[in-house]
């Protein structure tokens, strides 16, 4: 599996200075889980589910979950779970895994089964995605993960949704992410990413957050996601990858605010056009969340249509100038402090070590811009094919 693989090779050139590298779930845990990129979920009941994962593969897509809880009716359960382990074996069938795959089940007896029931699918399933997930519950979910991994032999990861109102109420929230950690923590080789239900969240409190705003602008909730990110997301070895909440947005509609993409970048490159398109289909509050996510610590995102994958991606490659503040910064490991050779910042070494870490794992997946190659570009290339 590799990002932009569906880009063909004169393009990939115009835009990298370093391409994407493979990647695949027998990799590092840690890359991984920044691997996951724009991580597309899709009801578990479709009848064409062999079909949409393989054509979705085309399109960019590297990580897919099949999903049966939210957007599964009581009623159906059923069905979609012996559609998941069909699909499973036919891809499994046609050849090497098409992208990272996982189920969202219910329940730990969701994953029993399926463990039961997956004949050779076992080798194109990542792990399952674990909704709910709290102190109390979570055992149950990760030993069911770890019986399933030594039942079919094969490491199988598991994905929490921190999304429960014990993390969302302010008088639990303290203790119960302190416990969600230190149980997270005795399972750490299965816990590939902590992933971040917003929706839930937001339904608490009656709200359901408008295409004019970002998460970030609903402040009851990201006070939640700044104590997850605060207890979950630490580098000291103690943290995990935290995935992005879903945008829930992606047609037109009358406007009450401005845009959020500023004018002037796609000005210069000639693509004013496009930016009217990103805005119409309210791309361009997804990309500002996006960007807030990174800023908060956040890697990655919940998406729930195909269009928000190119923008998860987009600005999730590294540019030319954070890669060479990220290698000059890991030059030395003496401190000190040095100009970037772009002259419009400090570089200092040991505060911002971590970050260059962490910024060249990001361009080992999703690859180095070429210098003055802008998410428009990247945007342009794989939105106007």
């Amino acid at each position: 599996m590799r990002h932009f693989r569906h880009l063909d090779r004169t393009t990939l050139d115009r835009l990298f200075f370093q391409v994407p590298q493979p990647f695949g779930d027998g990799d590092d845990r840690g890359r991984l889980a920044v691997a996951l990129g724009a991580t597309l979920y899709v009801p578990a009941t479709r009848g064409d589910l062999t079909a949409t994962i393989l054509r979705r593969a085309g399109e960019g897509v590297t990580s897919m979950v099949l999903d049966l809880e939210d957007a599964v009716a009581d009623d159906e359960v059923e069905q979609g779970l012996s559609n998941a382990v069909a699909t499973l074996d036919e891809l499994a069938a046609q050849g090497d895994a098409p992208m990272l795959l996982f189920v969202r089940v219910r329940t730990p007896d969701g994953i029993n089964r399926i463990a039961g029931a997956l004949g050779e699918g076992v080798r194109v399933l990542t792990g399952f995605v674990l909704p709910k997930f709290t102190s109390g519950f979570g055992r149950e979910f990760l030993d069911a993960v770890t019986r399933a991994s030594e039942l079919l032999r094969k490491h199988l990861y598991a994905m929490p949704v921190i999304e429960s109102t014990s993390v969302v109420h302010r008088e639990t929230r303290d203790e119960e992410l302190r416990a969600i950690s230190q149980l997270l923590a005795e399972y750490r080789p299965h816990v590939l990413a902590v992933r971040v239900g917003a929706t839930d969240m937001c339904a608490t409190f009656g709200i359901r957050r408008d295409r004019d705003l970002t998460i970030y602008d609903v402040r009851v909730v990201v006070d939640v996601i700044a104590t997850i990110v605060n207890y979950l997301g630490r580098t000291d070895g103690t943290g995990f990858v935290i995935t992005g909440p879903v945008w829930e947005y992606f047609a037109d509609h009358e406007r009450m605010f401005r845009p959020m993409l500023r004018a002037t970048p796609f000005e210069e490159h000639d693509a004013v056009l496009f930016r009217q398109q990103l805005v119409s289909r309210d791309l361009d509050g997804l990309l500002r969340e996006i960007a807030l996510d990174r800023a908060n610590g956040i890697q990655g995102k919940t998406v729930i249509h195909p269009s928000h994958v190119a923008a998860v991606h987009a600005l999730s490659a590294v540019t030319h100038e954070e890669y060479h503040d990220a290698v000059d910064i890991l030059d030395a490991d003496t401190g000190g402090v040095r100009a970037s050779e772009y002259g419009n910042k400090m570089n200092e070494r040991r505060p911002h070590r971590t970050w260059a870490q962490q910024t060249l794992v990001r361009a080992s997946v999703f690859g180095v811009t070429n210098k003055g190659v802008s998410f428009v570009d990247l945007l342009t290339a794989l939105v106007i094919r």
